[in-house]
Formats: structure tokens, sequence, C-alpha cells
């Protein structure tokens, strides 16, 4: 009987030895694949669902930027709300786009690069600050130039029904050549 034992306890020994070397292999090849792969350019993390207002809400928006016109923005029923957190890794670019609807941006951490297509002129958002972004045919371009992430947190309006983008992708505007 005890031979018996000793065979199991050296075929045991050795199964878990296969299994260890085993483990090693496939972890040291995994890992490094893993460990280069690093966080998106663009992290994109909804904090709700799309939402809709119970009661009857229009939206106006009043934004006046240094050296132009007032814009206002008028959203007859801005239902469908959704509220997303943003990570922009260092030289990420969103690339130009629009929205169905206006959006209300805080900027949480780092600083956010955004470009109007309408007049091409960088407008830095730091943390601590806010923007709005009209939407519809407001067609514009962010990024981050900084040396670590920038985290902004989105509130989007008259956004369609889920699984429709958040963004609407445009083309470049001919006369506006920007350097991210």
């Amino acid at each position: 009987m005890r031979a018996h034992t000793k065979g199991k306890s050296k075929r045991g020994a050795a199964l878990a030895a296969a299994a260890l070397i085993a483990v090693v292999v496939i972890g040291a090849n995994a890992l490094p694949s893993a460990a280069q792969q690093g966080p998106p350019p663009i992290g994109v993390e909804p904090l709700t669902g799309r939402a809709v207002f119970t009661n009857n809400v229009d939206l106006k928006l009043k934004n006046k930027l240094d050296g132009k016109a007032t814009e206002v923005v008028n959203v007859k029923n801005p239902s469908r709300t959704v509220v997303v957190r943003f990570t922009v890794q260092p030289d990420a670019v969103f690339g130009w786009h629009t929205h169905p609807g206006p959006v209300v941006a805080n900027v949480a951490q780092g600083k956010l690069t955004y470009v109007g297509a309408d007049d091409c002129v960088k407008r830095d958002y730091p943390a601590g600050t806010a923007f709005v972004d009209a939407g519809g045919d407001h067609v514009h371009n962010a990024f981050n130039r900084t040396d670590g992430p920038t985290v902004l947190v989105a509130t989007f309006f008259r956004m369609p029904p889920a699984p429709d983008p958040l963004t609407i992708p445009a083309d470049p505007p001919a006369d506006c050549v920007i350097n991210p």
C-alpha cells in the first residue's frame, strides 16, 4: 500500500510542477503585452444612463466668448440627458465632431484645449473651469497637450436613444489647421 501512495505523491508533485511551469510560461507571455497596453487615448465612462425630464422643460443657454457675439442656444425638449466622464491621455485628440444637442463640460483635472471650427481659436480650459458646447451644427475639436491625463465630466442634452453615439464626426474645416 505504501508503494501505491508513493506513486500518487510523485505523480501529484509532477502535475503540480507542470501546472506551475505552465502558469509561469503563460504569465511571461501575457503580462508583457498587457503591461504595454496603456489606457485608451480617450476613456469614456458613462456615469448615468440616458434620462428624460418628467416635466415640460426647455433649455436656453447664452454663451459669449471673447471677441464674439453672444451665442444663444434654445433647446425645446432637451430630454435624454446623459453624464459622461472622459479621461483624455496626453496628446489624445477627439477629432472634428459635433453633438445632437448642447453639452456642458466641467474640467476636473488637467487642461483641455478646445477649438471651434467657426473661428479656429484655441481655448484652454484648466481644471476647475467649465464650458458650453452648442451642439447641432457647431463643429469643433478638442485635445490634451499636457503631460498628464485630463478628466472632464460632460452633461449631454437632447441625445438620441442609446446606443446612438455621443458625437457626430465632421469634416475638418478647410481654413483651420491646428497642431495639437
